[in-house]
């Protein structure tokens, strides 16, 4: 039997072909280096816009023994999508893992963000999800299983200030992994999600760089939470994790034979989301998060 063939093995990575969407940096380019380098002949589809990006880490890959396919596409464009699953299945015949990786924070408080920038973070974060879910799904089907593994955050359990958009984004992936974990499971296609916290990768200095493009918040009564907002990742430098680290979790899911419907990397990630969601009153959550994001300095009068 050729290996296209062959039936679907929940867990065994080195037989299998595993398509990283927003592979050209952070953690999908720690995943695709550690299934290189860890799994042997492992076959890889890597894909990110950025083409020189992806073949200097595909080189790398190769190098580490990976069989692997770079295919540069914009996610939000459907025509691309369709066109991505459509080479990944021609070249390697099956697709076992789709990992669902690429994605970015469009932070500002709602009011000042423009409509556009709702809809691309939504076309970014959930419809390329979504659109890729649904082309593999037949051949995971038709082969006898896959999985279906989708990056969110903590941001899509517990919402905060001036990140309505991200957080709506997340919490819409992590809707529909629950749904497609309970209409896959027949079809032996697994669904898990990974909730990173706070992560060093390109992801502060894109949030940055989307709230630059809205309208200045000087002179709005948002400039004491903005001004609060651009010192926060100071603080959260010690609570960083690598994108190695939570490749590592990654990895862990997709090696378990009967993978966790979520896996959390973040530190005190599991406790933080219980405390938020379960244990204290709204009441208490929200004043934390406003005094964390300075929304607390509007409400007492400091306005600009």
């Amino acid at each position: 039997m050729s290996y296209s063939q062959s039936r679907f093995r929940p867990g065994v990575l080195a037989e299998q072909v595993v398509l990283i969407t927003g592979a050209s940096a952070g953690i999908g380019d720690a995943l695709a280096r550690q299934l290189a380098q860890r799994f042997p002949g492992i076959r890889l589809v890597l894909t990110a816009r950025r083409q020189e990006r992806l073949e200097a880490i595909a080189e790398a890959c190769e190098k580490a023994g990976a069989d692997v396919l770079t295919i540069p596409a914009d996610l939000t464009d459907a025509t691309q999508v369709v066109a991505l699953t459509e080479k990944a299945l021609a070249h390697f015949g099956r697709v076992d893992v789709l990992v669902n990786n690429a994605g970015y924070g469009q932070m500002g408080s709602l009011e000042l963000i423009p409509q556009s920038a709702v809809e691309r973070q939504f076309a970014v974060n959930v419809f390329a999800p979504v659109a890729l879910s649904r082309a593999l799904i037949p051949a995971m089907r038709e082969q006898g299983g896959g999985h279906i593994l989708n990056l969110s955050s903590i941001a899509g359990v517990v919402a905060f200030p001036l990140g309505g958009a991200y957080s709506a984004s997340k919490f819409a992936l992590e809707a529909l992994s629950d749904s497609l974990r309970m209409e896959l499971e027949p079809f032996n296609i697994a669904v898990t999600v990974i909730e990173p916290g706070p992560v060093a990768t390109e992801f502060a200095d894109v949030a940055k760089a989307q709230i630059a493009d809205l309208p200045d918040p000087l002179g709005t009564p948002y400039q004491p939470a903005f001004e609060t907002f651009a010192t926060l990742e100071d603080q959260l430098e010690k609570q960083m994790w690598t994108s190695d680290r939570v490749a590592t979790v990654v990895i862990k899911a997709l090696t378990a034979k009967n993978p966790r419907p979520r896996y959390t990397a973040a530190t005190g990630g599991d406790v933080l989301v219980f405390l938020m969601t379960k244990l204290l009153p709204t009441r208490w959550v929200d004043r934390f998060w406003q005094r964390f994001y300075g929304i607390d300095k509007m409400m007492n009068g400091n306005k600009p």
